[in-house]
């Protein structure tokens, strides 16, 4: 938080106490929704994306990868069923653009692909007060890492860092809104990030885009990709990757010494000038220090990860909370 007012710096420590201890409500605006409808919705995301679209239900969510031929992610998501159709959740930045492209590929196909605008809203949601009033209004809370609850006006979904997606129609949201607003502190998406970033769930953004195959960011781990469904773009660059062991590189959870950003490159004395890796998402935690989920080369951590060519600025592992095989 360097360089900030005293103000900013601390109301930031207020949204980063309400996010890790208190009651937070984030209205995730840095993310938009991907709609696709028709009878062909799901045939059409089983041929595109690198998870099991099957597994999918309106009980169930799950992440995922669209990569482009050569294996190379271009954007991850967490999809989720409601009403028959698909929705998949992706950072802004490329939201847009990624819809037009799977649209170029729906063709024939029976499938209408949209980002969501108004009335459709999403929130963010943490905290043991801000679940007593979801309960309160909808009766209960999913339990588990993505179970899926809904109502005739949207759902709420576990994620895995114990927080709670809600996916709705903003015409039916009012109360709902201003309940939650009494007990909850509102929050920037700087300050939710911190709690995908403590779960090791990343987020491909402009500057990432086609830099890593999905292994590289831990889909196999987060259950977004499916090593028995057909085909799907860079499916054979996957699939080799998986069983030749070739996956070198792996996500890791890290705390940086000064300020970085998503696409900056890291360096190790063990490859000279190369670079061994990149920053994906970055972040605060409640302590001021900065954290970070990056993609280096396992060797990498032998002579150490730095920010710089000149290995001024060295990167701590702190551990991610499932395992890599």
């Amino acid at each position: 938080m360097n360089g900030l007012s005293a103000d900013v710096a601390d109301d930031f420590k207020q949204q980063l106490d309400a996010v890790c201890n208190g009651n937070a409500l984030c209205s995730m605006a840095h993310f938009s929704v991907i709609r696709a409808s028709g009878s062909d919705a799901q045939g059409f995301l089983q041929g595109q994306l690198s998870s099991d679209l099957r597994e999918v239900s309106e009980s169930r969510s799950q992440y995922s990868s669209y990569s482009n031929a050569k294996g190379r992610v271009l954007g991850s998501f967490l999809i989720w069923q409601f009403r028959g159709d698909y929705f998949l959740l992706v950072p802004a930045d490329i939201a847009a653009a990624l819809c037009r492209r799977l649209s170029m590929f729906v063709l024939r196909s029976q499938v209408k692909l949209e980002v969501l605008t108004e009335p459709w809203q999403l929130a963010g949601v943490k905290g043991t007060g801000a679940e007593a009033v979801l309960r309160d209004v909808f009766t209960d809370v999913p339990a588990q890492a993505h179970d899926v609850m809904a109502n005739e006006s949207g759902v709420m979904i576990r994620l895995p860092a114990g927080n709670l997606l809600l996916s709705y129609d903003a015409s039916a949201s009012g109360v709902v809104k201003s309940r939650l607003e009494q007990v909850c502190r509102q929050v920037g998406g700087e300050a939710w990030s911190l709690l995908d970033i403590a779960a090791g769930v990343p987020w491909v953004t402009g500057p990432t885009q086609e830099q890593f195959v999905p292994q590289m960011i831990n889909m196999d781990v987060l259950g977004g990709i499916s090593f028995k469904k057909g085909c799907y773009p860079g499916q054979e660059i996957v699939a080799r990757t998986q069983y030749l062991g070739k996956v070198k590189r792996r996500l890791f959870r890290v705390e940086l010494p000064v300020a970085a950003n998503p696409g900056d490159s890291l360096y190790s004395p063990a490859t000279g000038d190369q670079a061994i890796g990149m920053i994906v998402n970055t972040g605060c935690d409640q302590s001021g220090s900065r954290v970070a989920l990056a993609v280096a080369q396992l060797a990498g951590w032998e002579t150490g990860l730095f920010l710089e060519k000149e290995y001024k600025n060295a990167l701590m592992d702190l551990g991610l909370p499932y395992v890599i095989d």
